[in-house]
């Protein structure tokens, strides 16, 4: 009788099983798809049922925020990888290049589009833990610029990374708050003044 190896290096093996991190790729890729993540269709197209994919993943709440972290982490590294500036000056390109992606982005306009009440309860509420990674984020930005003594802020760097990102979160749902279509280029000014 062949080994697993064996049949494994013949092509022979049996087919793997889906696990928690194959189900989170498939949201993202049904997202960056601007398609709606929905747990029945995302089970069945996994072959599990739909309790083991609760227990992978929480509730379909948590994958959203995931999801959403997962390319917000990757947009805002791709992002400043590519900004030359320093000091205010990179904090104010890369939050304003970041806030174009999202609002470009079809998934995230899909979704703010269709739910858009539950798109902004679960990116701003502390408890989901989106917010506090993003405004991580955007502190540890701050600090790099302050620790080269390229940028001297008055002020707790924790608390203009708290203001960076409701800016963010008030240009991204300018369409849900005042009825205006997002532009990340009004928020470029008062980034600009925030980090004089």
């Amino acid at each position: 009788m062949p080994t697993r190896l064996q049949r494994a290096l013949t092509g022979e093996a049996a087919p793997r099983r889906p696990t928690p991190l194959d189900a989170f790729l498939l949201a993202r890729r049904k997202f960056l798809a601007a398609e709606r993540i929905d747990m029945s269709a995302l089970a069945d197209e996994l072959g599990v049922n739909r309790v083991t994919l609760y227990r992978w993943v929480g509730s379909r709440e948590q994958l959203l925020v995931e999801v959403v972290w997962s390319l917000a982490t990757r947009t805002l590294e791709k992002i400043d990888a590519r900004v030359r500036a320093r000091g205010a000056e990179r904090i104010v390109r890369v939050v304003t290049r970041f806030l174009e992606a999202v609002i470009s982005n079809e998934g995230m306009r899909r979704w703010l589009a269709e739910e858009g009440e539950l798109a902004m309860r679960l990116l701003t509420r502390h408890d989901t833990d989106f917010q506090p990674r993003l405004i991580d984020a955007i502190q540890r930005l701050l600090a790099e610029e302050t620790d080269a003594g390229r940028l001297d802020l008055p002020v707790e760097l924790r608390e203009v990374a708290y203001v960076t990102v409701r800016l963010i979160e008030s240009y991204t749902y300018l369409d849900l708050i005042t009825g205006e279509q997002p532009d990340a280029r009004r928020a470029e000014p008062v980034l600009r003044l925030l980090l004089r």
